[in-house]
């Protein structure tokens, strides 16, 4: 089927979704990537498959190999969503939240991934048959990952707004940076288990260069971006010009340069926050722009989803040793995650709203640990690959539960309110009758 038909149907099957998701009190986020998971090649796939159905194969989402094709909706999807979190990063905002959030985001980082290495490389130890010492050690980098598009998602729907909101999004955009560092030592060691030599250069200069080179050319762009903007009175001609640069930082980031050992690689999700935090710090209209921006890029966000939950495998659950594993990883990146963020939390003296709710928010995991996972698979051997089916299997489970339990953090800390109306039909409120003018 054509691709654009098939794409109009994905995005009307999550929208049509997320109705009974409300009712069930669920994010919308988690009605998208059902409907994916449904049209994609493990459910609607599998059924095409029956002589009576075999119509449905012509859908663009049964084929893993149409999935794959979809990525650059994802690249672009991400491009977006990380220049909306590089908005969090105001100055106004830093000044207040700055080394409390710098703090929180590299220690709950580095908790998580201790906390998995040790569940792992205990597992390793008592059923060596099952798990690698080197796949445990990638296995815990690749726990500290956070994934920002779930988080911003539900943030965005219910217009969540108050401390914890302001504290969770600059962490989950921190993420990123000490991710990649925590996974390049811990790729680097795993690969000197399986070799005997240790590559410095791989441990610890590429990374770094990454980050800084990212870092870098989202500052250029951003200050080209806001330059540009002020040729232009139009907002339609300024928002159209925003969604050109967030697009021309994405293209950019996907160069890499090589010089010998030495790779000079960007990350988009840190090159696009960047931009984004350049921007509306010296750009006096940015607010209402974000604003806007926030409209026009709904329905991308909405099919990246879709296309998200078509490409979770469902095969995972095949394999007993993955279930096993993944039960474990799943379990101890969710404790190392929420007493990771509880205790740094309280040694900074955060707010009691940001310190007991924070863990709970910052579960979801998608792109960046998908990321991790298809690098260790291409250089790692039988380790890498198994490492993706772990991380594959991890996806999975908190894609789907943890924007519910993102929810249910703000909630509790007070940043989402109840909403007054149930629909756009609907009225605003509810008068008072006792209320005479």
């Amino acid at each position: 089927m054509d691709l654009f038909l098939s794409l109009a149907i994905g995005l009307l099957a999550g929208l049509f979704l997320s109705r009974p998701a409300k009712r069930l009190g669920l994010p919308a986020v988690t009605a998208y990537l059902v409907a994916g998971v449904l049209m994609g090649p493990h459910i609607l796939g599998e059924l095409a498959r029956v002589p009576f159905f075999s119509f449905l194969e012509h859908l663009y989402f049964t084929s893993e190999a149409n999935v794959e094709g979809l990525h650059v909706i994802t690249e672009v999807a991400l491009g977006f969503i990380a220049f909306s979190i590089g908005n969090e990063f105001r100055w106004s905002n830093l000044r207040q939240i700055g080394r409390q959030a710098l703090v929180v985001g590299v220690v709950q980082a580095v908790v998580s991934t201790a906390v998995v290495d040790v569940a792992l490389i205990a597992l390793h130890f008592a059923f060596p048959d099952v798990l690698s010492l080197p796949a445990a050690i990638v296995l815990g980098a690749v726990a500290a990952a956070t994934a920002p598009a779930a988080t911003l998602m539900v943030v965005q729907q219910y217009k969540a707004k108050g401390k914890l909101t302001s504290f969770l999004l600059p962490i989950v955009a921190l993420d990123d940076a000490v991710g990649l560092v925590l996974f390049a030592v811990s790729y680097g060691v795993a690969d000197a288990l399986r070799h005997g030599a240790v590559d410095l250069v791989s441990i610890l200069v590429n990374p770094l260069l990454e980050i800084v080179g990212s870092l870098l050319l989202g500052l250029i762009m951003g200050y080209l971006f806001t330059f540009s903007e002020r040729f232009f009175h139009s907002r339609t001609k300024r928002l159209s010009i925003s969604v050109a640069f967030v697009l021309l930082t994405v293209g950019l980031s996907v160069v890499k340069i090589r010089m010998g050992a030495v790779t000079l690689s960007f990350s988009s999700l840190l090159s696009c926050m960047m931009l984004g935090t350049v921007f509306c710090n010296i750009c006096d209209f940015s607010a209402e722009l974000m604003d806007r921006l926030e409209r026009w890029t709904a329905p991308l966000y909405v099919l990246f989803f879709v296309c998200s939950g078509a490409a979770l495998n469902l095969r995972v659950f095949a394999d007993w040793h993955v279930v096993l594993v993944g039960l474990a990883y799943v379990v101890f990146r969710t404790l190392g995650k929420y007493f990771g963020n509880r205790s740094s939390c309280r040694m900074m003296g955060c707010d009691p709203c940001v310190t007991n709710n924070l863990g709970i928010a910052m579960l979801p995991q998608g792109g960046v640990a998908l990321g991790m996972a298809a690098l260790a698979a291409a250089g790692l051997g039988e380790d890498g690959s198994f490492i993706k089916m772990i991380t594959l299997f991890g996806v999975l489970i908190f894609e789907l539960f943890s924007p519910a339990l993102s929810k249910m953090a703000l909630t509790r800390a007070g940043d989402i309110k109840p909403e007054n109306r149930t629909s756009s039909r609907g009225r605003m409120d509810i008068p008072d009758p006792n209320h005479t003018k």
